[in-house]
């Protein structure tokens, strides 16, 4: 599978299989599936209550450790130094692994203003290899600059919602100039609200792809890492099917001019409290 490599020269793989809102026993299951179908980067989160089964699917699958990337996220409960620290080590035992790959700040939670705190910890973590690589997730530039200045280490990546119709270019652009990878949650939407959009249909019929296709193809051509959800084994496969062929530059065009500035989900980080 094709790769980025991180700013910290670690790599990572160029899309995601996330695993929210599945239960326990659904992620064991589907994420077995999905890595036996070539995924290689599982997505989770403490608050996705599904770590357990997120692991007992990593082991299930029989494919050595190495070659799986695993992050989780340490929710706003958590954020502290000692107990982003804790939070950790309750998520590896969780998976039952000795390390994730990534560790993210799922929100700032700027009102709480523990951030700081937290990736504090999470340099820490770092560097007694409980995680390889430390990000953040849905964090706008002036919570980024905060880390940056007080720690003087920037985040290897950034999380955030972005489809077509909600693309965050500026948010991009700020991640660039900081050599930080943007992966895109809910890069699909609701489904038929972003792969009904009679361009989208229109261009996966030009380029005999699926509509998700199509999206995902545009993540990939725009520099995102997207992190992209299904139960279903056949689009499992279909998602993945998306590193062989290219939109054309019109075809690109037209799904920039789906952007309408309003995200599927909506969430302002500058006030979005998610504990």
């Amino acid at each position: 599978m094709l790769k980025h490599t991180l700013r910290d020269g670690k790599t990572i793989p160029a899309i995601g299989f996330g695993t929210y809102p599945l239960k326990n026993a659904e992620a064991e299951v589907h994420v077995s599936e999905a890595l036996l179908r070539g995924w290689r980067l599982i997505d989770t989160a403490v608050n996705y209550g599904n770590e357990i089964g997120v692991g007992r699917g990593v082991n299930r699958s029989g494919i050595d450790r190495s070659e799986i990337f695993v992050q989780t996220k340490v929710p706003g409960r958590h954020h502290g130094f000692e107990t982003t620290k804790a939070s950790l080590k309750e998520s590896l035992e969780r998976l039952e692994l000795d390390y994730v790959d990534m560790y993210l700040i799922h929100w700032p939670n700027p009102s709480i203003g523990k951030f700081v705190d937290t990736w504090r910890a999470m340099i820490e973590l770092r560097d007694e290899g409980l995680t390889r690589s430390i990000g953040v997730s849905n964090f706008l530039p002036e919570h980024v600059d905060a880390l940056i200045a007080i720690t003087g280490e920037t985040p290897a990546v950034n999380q955030i919602e972005i489809q077509p119709t909600f693309q965050q270019e500026t948010q991009r652009e700020y991640d660039r100039s900081q050599a930080m990878i943007t992966q895109a949650w809910s890069p699909l939407g609701r489904g038929k609200d972003i792969l009904e959009l009679p361009a989208v249909i229109e261009i996966a019929r030009e380029a005999q792809a699926t509509p998700a296709q199509v999206v995902l193809r545009w993540n990939v051509q725009s520099n995102l890492l997207p992190i992209v959800k299904t139960a279903n084994t056949e689009r499992m496969v279909e998602n993945l099917n998306i590193f062989e062929w290219e939109l054309t530059e019109d075809q690109m065009n037209r799904l920039k001019m789906l952007h309408t500035g309003i995200g599927v989900f909506g969430y302002d980080p500058a006030e979005h409290e998610e504990m």
